[in-house]
């Protein structure tokens, strides 16, 4: 190899960034780091996003078996507001009712039996999907409650009593927001901080001139050679388990087109199904995947 092409190996070395589930995971969650979440946040809600703190509860601990499947935060932001960002990266069935009971529980988790509903709090959540969720020509996709007129088309606007006055609040201001963003259907050119964010989250790059929120600061604290040698192990081991469960499911969809029919779809799942299962992945997660029951 050439001196030209060794240094520019080296330098795509250097320049190589941690994938944003496992920084997620690890670095996201130093106070010191909060800077690039923020980014994030800011460009995926629109509007500034300042994070008062992590919350903690059942759905963001650690745990052996989630280990390279999701990984999830929770958030309190200067308003007081909670946003949940969820990073799925394999298939998994009845994705939009767990989101929804995501936030259900967060709710719960956040308000003391006997307080005022005026204590419950909006809640954000934004679901980074590496999987194929469905049919849809875009890659970001928002949705939430509106009260629309049946025959009028106007939206409601409720009267509540706070401190002793009345005060006109729109449900937008009230009911949980969902954002998915579907990371392989971005196919463009990265010209605004929001598609410049979406080729970091697909292909780990980041332009050296960025100006997009949290990018700057990402490109400083996400570098791979950053990490400890302890860390860059479990990194790579972290990227393997990726790429062997993602090998697995396309061997599940080929099987399955092949067969043509339910017997052969089944079979192709069951023989899948003992695969993960010999790789040592949780049979919970092996029962969303396949469909296969316990």
């Amino acid at each position: 190899m050439d001196k030209k092409k060794e240094d520019q190996r080296m330098k795509e070395l250097k320049d190589r960034y941690i994938r944003f589930d496992w920084a997620i995971k690890r670095l996201l969650r130093q106070k010191a780091n909060f800077g690039v979440l923020e980014g994030f946040l800011t460009v995926f809600l629109g509007e500034k996003i300042t994070i008062v703190e992590l919350l903690e509860s059942e759905s963001n601990q650690q745990s052996e078996d989630d280990k390279f499947n999701r990984v999830d935060i929770k958030a309190l932001n200067d308003k007081g507001e909670i946003i949940i960002v969820e990073i799925q990266n394999t298939r998994e069935l009845y994705y939009l009712e767990r989101i929804l009971y995501g936030v259900a529980k967060a709710i719960t988790e956040h308000i003391s039996l006997g307080d005022s509903y005026y204590k419950v709090k909006k809640i954000y959540s934004i679901s980074v999907l590496y999987f194929d969720i469905g049919r849809g020509e875009d890659f970001l996709y928002h949705g939430q409650n509106h009260f629309i007129g049946v025959h009028t088309k106007d939206q409601l606007v409720i009267n509540t009593k706070e401190k002793n006055a009345i005060v006109s609040r729109l449900p937008s201001e009230i009911f949980p927001e969902y954002i998915l963003i579907r990371v392989n259907e971005f196919d463009k050119v990265a010209v605004t901080p929001l598609e410049e964010w979406m080729n970091y989250l697909k292909d780990g790059t980041i332009r050296p001139d960025t100006t997009a929120p949290g990018l700057d600061e990402a490109r400083e604290k996400l570098k791979y050679y950053s990490m400890t040698p302890e860390d860059r192990h479990a990194y790579d081991e972290h990227l393997n388990a990726v790429m062997i469960q993602n090998d697995v499911l396309d061997s599940a969809k080929l099987e399955g087109r092949m067969e043509g029919r339910m017997e052969g779809k089944a079979e192709a799942n069951l023989e899948n199904a003992k695969k993960m299962k010999a790789m040592g992945i949780d049979l919970e997660m092996i029962r969303q995947i396949t469909g296969i029951t316990l």
